[in-house]
């Protein structure tokens, strides 16, 4: 299997390479030449770990099923409550599909868990004798779910950059204590898109020093968003063995996202097999997806908004770009990269925005309806959920209400823990909160009756070993003068 970059098609790597590069020499993304098809007739009789290697031996065919297999074992087996990683919770009519059982308690954790592996194992084959140096920005759990994936990984070192201000004060405190000796965390003076900027032209302008490259643990690496797919499939086995489909019967999805990796890999699962309605992109008032959907026009020449759901403050879509290159092939993608770079926007073909139009469906929720939303579902269901997740169900129900709604069933993404977001999900319960977090946690855990998630807990107690703040131009320097260091003290 090989894997080309969306801006140009000769540009070709195996998947080892194409994970350990993270991103194309020419900006662009990898994306497999093919999508092989997934059992789908074995799928009611499979496990977790067989679906997700299932999954992945479709798309890297650079390591054996048995390499896969333990590498999926050893990153799942004892890092996910009750060892499953994405159980389904009916909620109403729908389904939450609840992605932070995980050791940071996020839906990045499924991924995050097994990239250090995969990692290890595409170098080894590439014949890599660098220490890798994963460089991620975050715009909230993606930096903590990395740092405990890559902490204490020989031959690797992490730098995550997330914007100052512009993460939960949860998700903060579990970046900032990290103590692993090959992690570096520092904020930056900006907005996640400035970070994501400022990581993507460090890949494109700076040498690291001595015995070092570079490599992506955001969904902008292939290898991050692979895992991602395994859980849609998951879903839909749960619900065959439920009772609720039968098999072929199609199942939509709904998908809170700001960077675009989470649907998109449901769409990757759909060109593998699995029968899917409808995918719903779920945006929060940073609506430049939802808007491109309606319009065909993608412009990120908007204001910028800190909301609840702080993982979707995003304005610049990364893995949009993989879809576009489906649709439209490289050449184009080039052009509406290039022109989203230099304008701050592209507009697609009205034949291209059509082909958009069968597959997904879009609209995005404001602060005060998520509020509402996380009421309501408590009250009526008694069910907890956090900011990320409530924009799913507010969006859900718009989609609902539409002329584009079917009789499927629906499963939405729920992708982060209540308790990483406890002052927002209290306002929204009309219980008072405090400045302190944590406080607040065990307010939510005593008013509702539900348990702070043990990882959750933890963090509270420990120490802060991170104080590093930039500004966005001085990232490139702060990166090089870590590559230089040849340990990082505690």
């Amino acid at each position: 299997m090989k894997y080309f970059s969306t801006r140009n098609f000769e540009l070709r790597r195996s998947a080892a390479e194409a994970i350990t590069e993270g991103i194309a020499p020419d900006g662009g993304l990898y994306l497999p030449e093919q999508f092989l098809p997934f059992p789908m007739e074995a799928l009611a009789g499979m496990s977790q770990t067989e679906i997700s290697v299932a999954v992945l031996s479709r798309l890297f065919d650079d390591f054996t099923e048995a390499e896969l297999a333990e590498a999926v074992a050893a990153s799942y087996d004892t890092a996910f409550e009750n060892g499953d990683i994405s159980p389904l919770s009916p909620v109403g009519d729908a389904y939450s599909m609840e992605l932070w059982h995980g050791p940071t308690c996020a839906f990045k954790d499924v991924a995050l868990s097994l990239l250090p592996r995969l990692l290890t194992m595409a170098a080894k084959k590439c014949g890599i004798a660098d220490e890798i140096c994963i460089l991620t920005a975050t715009s909230g759990d993606t930096g903590s779910a990395a740092l405990s994936g890559f902490s204490g990984v020989p031959g690797t070192r992490i730098i995550v950059f997330y914007p100052d201000g512009g993460v939960s004060p949860a998700q903060k405190k579990q970046m900032v204590t990290c103590d692993g000796k090959n992690t570096a965390v520092c904020a930056v003076r900006g907005n996640f898109d400035d970070a994501q900027t400022g990581v993507k032209n460090i890949f494109a302008t700076v040498t690291p020093a001595g015995n070092m490259r570079f490599s992506s643990a955001n969904s902008i690496n292939i290898g991050r968003l692979a895992p991602q797919i395994a859980y849609y499939f998951k879903s839909y086995r749960d619900l065959l063995n439920a009772g609720r489909i039968s098999l072929g019967d199609p199942v939509n999805f709904v998908v809170p996202t700001g960077n675009f990796g989470d649907i998109l890999a449901g769409y990757f699962a759909k060109q593998m097999g699995l029968p899917v309605g409808r995918l719903v992109c779920a945006s929060n008032e940073n609506n430049v997806l939802s808007d491109f959907f309606a319009s065909g026009t993608y412009d990120r020449r908007r204001d910028f908004h800190l909301t609840s759901s702080p993982s979707m403050d995003i304005l610049i879509s990364s893995n949009l770009e993989r879809l576009l290159c489906m649709l439209c092939g490289a050449e184009k993608t080039a052009e509406m990269m290039k022109s989203l770079k230099e304008s701050g926007a592209y507009t697609l073909s009205e034949e291209t925005r059509a082909a958009l139009a069968k597959e997904f469906w879009a609209a995005w929720a404001d602060d005060e309806e998520t509020k509402a939303v996380i009421r309501r579902y408590y009250e009526k269901h008694h069910y907890l959920m956090d900011p990320h997740t409530a924009v799913g169900f507010a969006v859900y129900e718009k989609w609902l209400a539409s002329d584009q709604a079917n009789e499927a069933p629906t499963v939405i993404l729920s992708t982060a823990s209540p308790y990483k977001f406890s002052r927002t999900v209290l306002a929204a319960l009309d219980l008072p909160a405090s400045e302190d977090e944590f406080a607040d946690m065990e307010r939510l855990a005593r008013e509702t009756g539900t348990a702070i998630p043990a990882p959750l807990a933890a963090v509270a107690r420990r120490p802060v070993v991170h104080t590093a703040i930039c500004e966005v131009a001085d990232m490139p320097a702060y990166v090089y003068g870590k590559t230089e260091e040849k340990e990082w003290a505690r």
